[in-house]
């Protein structure tokens, strides 16, 4: 039987969980001694299809095959067992223990009386990490050690106890500088110099064409395709990712609604040199009254890190924020609320709506949290504030004493917006707030940001959409690899903006 080429394919995979198709027949294959890029934005179904060939969840349809035979993979324990190993993001591992008891935990060698010999469990680590060129005291705990060298110790684990042949690397540079994400680059290419499967999931574009060799696109959990690295373009990637034709970007129809001209003078909010080490490259952005600027990038570019800075979510260690020519020396979401900044999150459900309390709960919790809790917001006044926002925004519900949880997703983001809105805000920051709901509740939330503009607000606005950020903002800010690269007046196209994400301009 001659030996195939793949080492691990999957072929047709479905998976519905109530309410979302998350995959449906997707197919995947890893060639062995490759790297192979998983790429697709936020909801492509990248998490789900790692899911299905670990054994965290069971597809409904389709196909597993590992080492030329038909597999099902029952658990993240079978998976290691048959040699699919993960390293995640966050790295699974026990950080109060030394590096050495994490690299042979349930492999620790015995003496003669059967108690462990420290001394070659010490010998034996520091060995298995010296192979992929780590040479670290191996008795320290782990948690004094760097984000970058836990993930070594993860992989060496992976590749010494569980005698794995393919290795997924969820999000592995995301953390990491350019040296360690060097270092980590030149492991991936020794291990698959020995024949080992790497799966690699990045949103840095310059990352995947430096060190993978195909490339599988995901989007709205269908498949795309799979493509040879070197013979796919940057801008291509883009349009498949997204789900645009470059052929037709130039046919597409802006209807950019005129609104109030941006008036000119002190900006209402600017960062003059804004980063934070690891996180965002040092920023600046100025934005005026009555106007909308767009954040357009991949999921991963810093365009919600930024927001996060501007907000107080995160605190930045270099340049400053400026509100109204105030610079801002305290950074927190409570400090932003006071100051007229309101963020509505990327993440509707983890950072967004409180679903087990009321629609009317939900709206006022903002406003709430900046009187402080002692300063009670009377019912009737709650009523009255709910009742507002309901009618403003058209949200579809019997009573504002519905839980927000039974609310179709584009209500929810009405719900979320009713909180800032209620704050009277003077700057919006809005991050994919038409990501996941219908058609007709993004054009009433696009147009929602030109009325606001046009009353005097200024809004920051994040979408993956690209026709949605032209159509609304006045001018465009490019991030990509957590650094501003570009910006553009309204008139630029898709074309430009395409291209500018993908480092060809």
């Amino acid at each position: 039987m001659m030996e195939t080429p793949y080492i691990l394919s999957a072929k047709g995979i479905t998976k519905t969980f109530p309410g979302v198709q998350a995959l449906e027949n997707v197919d995947f294959s890893l060639k062995r001694g490759e790297v192979h890029a998983l790429m697709g934005e936020n909801g492509a179904g990248k998490s789900t299809l790692i899911k299905c060939l670990t054994g965290v969840e069971q597809p409904d349809k389709g196909t597993i095959e590992f080492d030329g035979a038909a597999v099902v993979v029952h658990s993240p324990q079978h998976a290691q067992e048959i040699g699919i190993a993960t390293v995640y993001q966050e790295v699974n591992l026990c950080t109060n223990i030394s590096v050495a008891e994490n690299v042979m935990l349930g492999h620790e060698p015995k003496g003669v009386l059967g108690n462990i010999s420290w001394k070659k469990m010490n010998e034996q680590a520091a060995q298995s990490l010296s192979k992929l060129g780590v040479a670290i005291d191996v008795t320290k705990p782990l948690g004094i050690y760097s984000v970058a060298i836990q993930q070594m110790v993860a992989i060496t684990r992976a590749l010494e106890f569980q005698s794995a042949k393919v290795l997924i690397l969820d999000e592995p540079t995301s953390s990491l500088d350019a040296h360690e994400t060097k270092q980590l680059f030149d492991v991936m290419r020794k291990l698959k110099s020995e024949g080992i499967g790497i799966v690699f999931i990045t949103h840095f574009l310059d990352q995947v064409y430096e060190v993978t060799d195909r490339i599988t696109v995901l989007r709205n959990g269908r498949y795309v395709g799979t493509f040879e690295t070197s013979s796919l373009p940057r801008v291509k990637l883009i349009a498949n990712m997204l789900g645009r034709s470059v052929s037709d970007l130039d046919d597409l129809s802006r209807s950019k609604q005129k609104v109030t001209k941006v008036e000119a003078g002190q900006a209402v909010l600017e960062t003059k040199e804004m980063g934070k080490a690891n996180y965002l490259e040092p920023t600046d952005l100025c934005l005026q009254k009555n106007e909308v600027v767009g954040l357009a990038g991949l999921l991963g570019s810093g365009r919600t890190e930024l927001a996060n800075l501007i907000f107080g979510i995160e605190t930045p260690d270099t340049g400053e924020l400026l509100i109204n020519g105030k610079k801002v020396t305290s950074f927190s979401p409570l400090d932003s609320l006071k100051n007229g900044i309101a963020l509505c999150p990327e993440d509707r459900k983890a950072a967004g709506i409180v679903g087990d309390l009321t629609i009317r709960e939900n709206i006022i919790l903002a406003l709430q949290a900046r009187y402080g809790w002692f300063k009670f917001i009377p019912l009737q006044k709650q009523y009255e504030i709910a009742d507002r926002y309901i009618k403003l925004l058209g949200i579809v519900t019997p009573s504002p004493d519905q839980l927000t949880k039974n609310l179709s997703g584009g209500n929810q983001q009405k719900v979320i917006l009713a909180r800032w809105l209620a704050t009277d805000p003077q700057v919006l920051i809005l991050d994919e707030p038409t990501r996941g709901i219908d058609v007709g509740a993004k054009t009433e939330i696009q147009k929602l940001v030109l009325d606001l503009a046009g009353q005097g607000k200024s809004c920051i606005f994040i979408s993956s959409e690209l026709e949605e950020v032209l159509r609304c903002s006045h001018r465009v800010m490019v991030l990509r690899d957590h650094k501003l690269v570009a910006e553009f007046g309204e008139e630029v196209d898709d074309q430009t903006i395409m291209h500018t994400m993908a480092g060809d301009l």
